[in-house]
This record gives C-alpha cells, sequence and structure tokens, in this order.
C-alpha cells in the first residue's frame, strides 16, 4: 500500500517523525502557514496545523479531494470550519492533552507577574530613571490567602488551580460542564454563575473556549462586578474579552491590571490602544510555546494521525459524526 503524504507547517521533531514511519511521508512547508501554501499540500492526505491557521471549507477544497485529515497541534479548533470538514468527509483531530502544562505555567507567571509588578519596574529602570520613591508607585499584591477565580475548570484550568493552591490561593471557578463532585475533588470552590464568581476574586483566570455562547464573556457588566483593584489573565482566546470594555476598566482603575496571551483579531494591531497602559502586560500567544509543550503536540497530532491512516478511530476526533462517512 502506497505511504500517506503529510504536509506540515513546520518541521517535526525526530520523536514525531518516528510515529508515522512506514506509515507515511511527510514534507514541511518552505513558505510556512501564514503563507501561501496550499500548493505544498495539495497532494497531502492529512495536514498538521498550529491555532492561527484558518482552514475554511475554500482552504479545503483548494488543497484537494484528497485531504482526509486535519490535524491541529493544540485544544482549540475555533479556525477550522469543523461544518465543512464534516461535510467533506475530513477527520478533524487535535491534542487537547498537549499544551495543558505549559499554558498553565504561563497564566501562574502572568499572575506572579502583574500582582509582583515585575513587568512595571522593569519598565522604569529602563527608561532610565531612578529608583523612584515607593509612594510614588503602585504596591504589590500577596496572592497567599486571595481568591483566583477561574473560568473554565478543563484541563488547563485544573492545573492553574493546583499551582495557585500551592502558592496559598483559594480556588473558585465557573463551569457549567463541571459536576461539584469533580470540583470538591479538586479543592476548588465551584459557583452557578460567572455574576456569581467575580465579586469575590481578586485575580480572574480565563480558561475556556471561543464559542458563541462565550464571546466577549468578559463585558463591561461583568468587568463592573469584579472587585476594585483586581487582575485579569487571559490565555484562552482573545474573544473572551471586549477590549473596549478592558480598556475602560483599566483606565478607570476598576482593574488594576491584565495580562493577555491572546487578542481579537491576532495578530492585534500595533496601535491597539491596550498596548499604551502601563497596567498591562501582552505576550505574543506564546503561552504553550515551549520545547516541551511543542515536541508532546507533534507526537499526539502524529499518533492521531497514525491511528486514523490505520483505520482506527482517534482518539481526540473532534468532528465525531464524520466517522464512517470519511474520505478514503
Amino acid at each position: 500500500m502506497a505511504q500517506a503524504h503529510v504536509w506540515t507547517g513546520k518541521p517535526l521533531r525526530p520523536p514525531a517523525l518516528a510515529v508515522l514511519d512506514g506509515l507515511a511521508t511527510v514534507f514541511a512547508s518552505i513558505v510556512g502557514e501564514r503563507n501561501d501554501w496550499y500548493a505544498e499540500a495539495a497532494t497531502a492526505d492529512a495536514i498538521i496545523v498550529e491555532g492561527a491557521t484558518f482552514i475554511t471549507g475554500e482552504v479545503m477544497d483548494r488543497i484537494g479531494p484528497q485531504l482526509c485529515i486535519i490535524a491541529r497541534t493544540g485544544i482549540g479548533v475555533d479556525r477550522i470550519d469543523l461544518d465543512a470538514a464534516t461535510q467533506r468527509g475530513i477527520l478533524v483531530l487535535n491534542t487537547p492533552d498537549g499544551p495543558t502544562e505549559s499554558t498553565a505555567e504561563h497564566a501562574v507567571a502572568l499572575l506572579l507577574n502583574l500582582c509582583k509588578q515585575v513587568t512595571t519596574g522593569d519598565r522604569i529602570l529602563r527608561s532610565g530613571r531612578p529608583f523612584p520613591a515607593l509612594v510614588d508607585l503602585t504596591p504589590g499584591y500577596e496572592v497567599s490567602g486571595a481568591v483566583l477565580g477561574l473560568v473554565g475548570l478543563g484541563r488547563i484550568g485544573t492545573r492553574v488551580a493546583a499551582i495557585a493552591q500551592v502558592l496559598g490561593m483559594k480556588v473558585m471557578a465557573f463551569d457549567p460542564f463541571v459536576t461539584p463532585e469533580r470540583a470538591a475533588a479538586l479543592g476548588v470552590e465551584l459557583v452557578p454563575s460567572l455574576a456569581e464568581l467575580l465579586p469575590h476574586a481578586q485575580v480572574v483566570s480565563l480558561h475556556c473556549p471561543a464559542t458563541p455562547e462565550t464571546h466577549h464573556i468578559m463585558n463591561a457588566g461583568m468587568l463592573s462586578l469584579m472587585p476594585r483593584g483586581s487582575y485579569l489573565i487571559n490565555v484562552a482566546r482573545g474573544a473572551l474579552i471586549d477590549e473596549t470594555a478592558l480598556l475602560e476598566a483599566l483606565r478607570s482603575g476598576n482593574l488594576a491590571g491584565a495580562a493577555l496571551d491572546v487578542f481579537d483579531p491576532e495578530p492585534p494591531p500595533p496601535t491597539n490602544p491596550l498596548f499604551a497602559l502601563p497596567n498591562i502586560i501582552c505576550t505574543p500567544h506564546i503561552a504553550s510555546y515551549t520545547a516541551a509543550s511543542v515536541l508532546r503536540m507533534q507526537v499526539m497530532a502524529c499518533q492521531q494521525i497514525a491511528m486514523a491512516l490505520r483505520g482506527e478511530r482517534p482518539g481526540n476526533l473532534v468532528n465525531a459524526a464524520v466517522w464512517g462517512r470519511q474520505r478514503g
């Protein structure tokens, strides 16, 4: 049987390539996923893409009718048209366990950076100014004993909760898909609504997917429920926050600070007014970008592809309705 052809937006590490050995030949893009790579993938049975890449029905058709598998290194598939893939018999796979640890660590790093005024102090010294008088600075915030409010208690939210508890934080969460028994086992207090969570949390961290229901879940009304002087962290999806409302909350002082790894749109325009504020930290969607996480996601994506090529149902099949009537 002829080997399958797998196109990938960036070179795969040797352990990932080893998973497909004997099953597929792998071609790593020359132009990259942000350029016109469709011609490169024109003979691909499977493609491996990152989270920033949009895969519409038109893109699927441009690649061609032999495309059977779209594998996403990471969790979110909001930029893949699942209905279009299902209609065309294309399997959509992801690696939800791959980025958990690195993304959770990044969220906690942002939390401590915000509360301890790390970036603020760094900016002062880099400006060439002398040490300011302490009375001219906003004092840092001690997180031990503070309440961390998690919006979403899935893989990443659960790991953030565990790390925060080690820091001495009390963790509360809103997640309509988590049972009270599950939350209790994690030592997390589950509340029935976002509106009931926000007034209690000195730090809020977002860990839910981008869906029509979660679009701008943090709007002006919800931000106003957060205690004055609290902090907001987002390493999930930019569309969860109404950036105009966030800007006002930061300018007014209702929020002491915010840290964002994700934006809407991405990349954000350089004129984004959030960038001019002193009480915000911005990173370019790098929460899961560590050597360990990249390798783990690549290996997991290849494992899912290998299962599909062998005719086995992949464990992380996103569009389950396609199974049994897929291409190939």
